[in-house]
């Protein structure tokens, strides 16, 4: 029982640790992404349609 009273604060300080880390390095931009969005221009956004004709069936 007395691992316990060890453990948990120590697992807190952890959790608390891991936080702040995370905190500091999103204020400092470290998630941002730099190579999506010069090459998000060359994807397109839906895939090329086959023509269709006026009675709304796909031309082959």
């Amino acid at each position: 029982m007395s691992v316990v009273f060890i453990v948990v604060p120590l697992a807190a300080l952890i959790v608390l640790a891991a936080v702040i880390a995370f905190v500091v390095s999103a204020r400092r931009g470290q998630f941002d992404d730099l190579d999506t969005p010069p090459v998000r221009m060359l994807n397109d956004d839906y895939a090329a349609r086959k023509p269709e004709s006026r009675d709304g069936v796909t031309e082959n």
